[in-house]
């Protein structure tokens, strides 16, 4: 029996101080790598979102999406994740139709509730709202997408009797990420597939979803994986332990696990490698542990890596992308096909 599962790679196109290069430069040396990364047998790309972040964390993956789609004729392209609650539902559902259209339906909306105040501040949202603005702004792109009139009253939006158009084609699944046990909840129930950080929250998913089973989704786990896959684990550690520091200390001083007063920064880069999502594997290792997770997660239809750590070098970056699409891929994909790996 076979199985059929996507390989991706995630982009933040953050762009630190410390390491800054041209914003333009940059993305088109990553869109470049995409479009080569496709024909190196990747399967997916995914792009992130936030606001106001010095380092240019992008604010607007849907336009990434777009310029993505034009360079690519085979890969999905997703969203992991936008921050739907900060939206008005009716220009997401209205640009991710389009985006669908443009791709002939290779085009996935992940999305989130999100954590950050001063963003919510800014689009003058509040966070103690989020749990309603997400539910009814996924009801009304859905009811856009359907190509009727959508006519929704809620709490926090109100559609009268309005047409989208053009629908798409291919309505793009809505996923929803979330590291808490109501957000698991929330995306078994009412979304196509879950988001999965560094495998947290797979089993509550899939609990989830049996208690959920009347809503008729079947789900799925698309697994954003933090495993730094290199032919020498140790020697890579050198060169982007200092990317990988700031990474995970971003995301700790935003409170992405936690208040970032009682949640502590990493020290170095082996603190958190040693205590964060990240995997040291080689190619040998990211094999067997991939295959294993695959065999004991029949749910999981994508698996993607960073491809790009913030500020590091294209070129390093890149070697790890032409290592994983040699020594990795190919013997993943034989396994899936019932071959030894």
């Amino acid at each position: 029996m076979t199985r059929a599962i996507n390989f991706g790679l995630w982009y933040d196109f953050r762009n630190p101080v410390a390491w800054r290069v041209p914003f333009g430069e940059m993305y088109a040396a990553y869109l470049d790598q995409i479009a080569k990364a496709e024909g190196q047998g990747f399967d997916s790309v995914w792009l992130t979102e936030h606001h106001f972040c010095e380092d240019g964390y992008t604010p607007s993956p849907l336009v990434l999406a777009a310029a993505i789609g034009a360079r690519t004729s085979r890969m999905r392209i997703g969203t992991n994740l936008m921050i739907l609650p900060l939206h008005n539902p009716i220009r997401i559902a209205e640009d991710a139709a389009t985006l669908s259209l443009l791709t002939g339906g290779r085009f996935d909306l992940g999305v989130g509730i999100g954590y950050r105040e001063d963003e919510f501040a800014a689009f003058g949202r509040e966070l103690k709202y989020r749990p309603s603005l997400i539910e009814e702004a996924i009801e009304i792109i859905r009811r856009a997408w359907a190509g009727g009139p959508i006519d929704f009253a809620g709490k926090r939006f109100s559609v009268g009797h309005l047409p989208i158009a053009p629908a798409p084609e291919i309505p793009p699944r809505i996923l929803m990420g979330g590291m808490s046990e109501p957000a698991i909840d929330r995306a078994a129930r009412i979304a196509d597939g879950f988001l999965s950080t560094g495998g947290i929250g797979e089993d509550l998913y899939t609990a989830a979803l049996e208690r959920h089973a009347d809503s008729g989704r079947t789900g799925a786990v698309i697994a954003g994986h933090w495993a730094i896959i290199s032919p020498d684990p140790k020697a890579e550690v050198e060169l982007v332990g200092p990317h990988v520091l700031y990474q995970a200390n971003e995301y700790i001083r935003w409170g992405a696990f936690g208040p970032p007063e009682t949640t502590p920064l990493f020290k170095d880069a082996n603190e958190a490698i040693a205590n964060g999502l990240y995997e040291l594997w080689d190619a040998d290792t990211a094999v067997e542990n991939l295959s294993a997770l695959l065999d004991r997660n029949p749910l999981i239809s994508d698996i993607h890596f960073w491809a790009q750590f913030p500020g590091e070098p294209i070129a390093q970056g890149q070697r790890r992308i032409d290592y994983i699409a040699t020594e990795v891929l190919p013997r993943l994909r034989k396994h899936l096909n019932g071959g030894a790996a």
